[in-house]
């Protein structure tokens, strides 16, 4: 059992009753404070979006295979949304393991991702992705293409409109990737898993409020 906690922009944090992971924590970027990660396994999309923190159980911020604390976590290389194809790439994606759920984390990468890339993160069960758009992150529609080929039981949106924070650009509303997607949401503080045979059986957007 397991829940996931959405701090605002990319941040995410996923806590089991024995660890905690932080994904991309330094939310100072969007004008809040910084995720505290103190003993938590360090996550990080982009190397600007860690904290580098000392207190940290571990930082991870690139390609490869890694087993910590509760989690299996593999990270793959990926072109982020701002890059041009054969740049080096500076963003990774990565497939969490806990228990039988698989949990996808993209952070800003190229919606057009290619099918080897997609083999490699292979089947997942909940997908965490951005959908704010406007030349910084996916947008409505790249991120609903994305979705429909990766074909997860739960989608979980991040990085869309806030009032609260300070994004570099303006990010659409959530309502413009709901409606793209066409699936059914549910709004939670946070979400919680017991296990793969408790996710729905459709697909399904879970919408969790800020904390």
């Amino acid at each position: 059992m397991f829940d996931i906690e959405y701090k605002g922009a990319n941040t995410v944090v996923i806590v089991t009753k024995k660890a905690t992971l932080v994904a991309d924590p330094r939310l100072s970027v969007a004008g809040l404070k910084d995720v505290n990660i103190k003993g938590a396994v360090e996550l990080a999309t982009e190397a600007r979006f860690a904290t580098n923190g000392q207190d940290a159980r571990i930082l991870i911020e690139g390609p490869g295979e890694y087993g910590v604390a509760d989690f299996d976590i593999l990270g793959i290389g990926a072109q982020r949304h701002l890059d041009t194809e054969g740049q080096e790439l500076l963003g990774t994606m990565y497939r969490i393991e806990f228990g039988d759920v698989r949990i996808g984390l993209l952070g800003n990468i190229y919606e057009k991702l290619s099918d080897d890339r997609l083999e490699e993160l292979g089947v997942l069960d909940i997908l965490i992705l951005p959908v704010g758009g406007n030349g910084y992150t996916l947008d409505a529609t790249g991120a609903a293409n994305l979705v429909r080929r990766i074909n997860p039981k739960v989608v979980i949106p991040v990085h869309y409109a806030d009032s609260s924070l300070a994004y570099e650009v303006h990010q659409d509303d959530l309502e413009l990737f709901v409606k793209e997607l066409g699936a059914p949401v549910e709004t939670v503080p946070k979400y919680k898993v017991k296990g793969l045979a408790t996710l729905p059986a459709t697909l399904t957007v879970v919408e969790i409020t800020r904390s």
